[in-house]
């Protein structure tokens, strides 16, 4: 970014939609192609912790976005950030897939005995296969994403709000009195569930 600031002014707010992180901020990103406004950083995901991003991320409300290379080693000085296992395919208007989302949960600690916390990280990765970007981009100077030098991701980081949940118990099929509470981490299945118009859940 050319001067350095990752904050929006008063009043302007920063509420893209998936189709849009991808299409217009992810994929100028990869093909090396100008973006405006050129807002989001670039961030090494391992040198911060999730509650030291505001100043190094873009920051809307209670929600911080970057730029990150792909890498499995997610490891911070704190702790690491762990995949639940959740995958979202996005859509673009045209019905095509242009990407996936991934949900990460962060741990303190170390793997695979880190305690959960209640920060959560949708990391973005560009899908180009079914993605006709001429539509939406100049052919000119335009790179092919699996071409450039570097593969990125753009993550989205959010704090959830552990006071606003609701006890939800879970009941066998015996109909009996027996009953298992489900964590935070279960209960994010269910409600994105309700919201999400295609979801592929991959158990470890």
């Amino acid at each position: 970014m050319a001067d350095g600031s990752v904050n929006l002014p008063p009043g302007f707010h920063f509420s893209p939609t998936d189709e849009e992180l991808v299409l217009h901020f992810l994929y100028s990103k990869i093909s090396l192609l100008p973006c405006h406004p050129n807002i989001i950083p670039d961030l090494d995901i391992s040198v911060s912790d999730p509650w030291e991003l505001k100043g190094k991320a873009l920051s809307s409300g209670n929600q911080y976005y970057f730029f990150t290379k792909v890498n499995e080693n997610r490891t911070t000085r704190s702790g690491y950030w762990k995949e639940i296992g959740l995958t979202e395919s996005i859509v673009s208007a045209a019905d095509k897939k242009v990407g996936i989302k991934k949900y990460l949960v962060f741990n303190i600690g170390e793997a695979p005995e880190g305690a959960e916390t209640s920060w959560i990280m949708q990391e973005y990765q560009f899908c180009s296969s079914g993605c006709n970007t001429t539509s939406h981009r100049s052919t000119r100077r335009r790179r092919k994403p699996e071409q450039s030098q570097s593969k990125w991701a753009l993550c989205r980081v959010y704090e959830r709000n552990r006071d606003s949940q609701q006890e939800v118990n879970c009941y066998d099929d015996d109909d009996d009195d027996s009953r298992t509470e489900l964590s935070w981490l279960d209960e994010v299945f269910w409600s994105l569930d309700d919201d999400l118009e295609e979801i592929n859940l991959t158990y470890y």
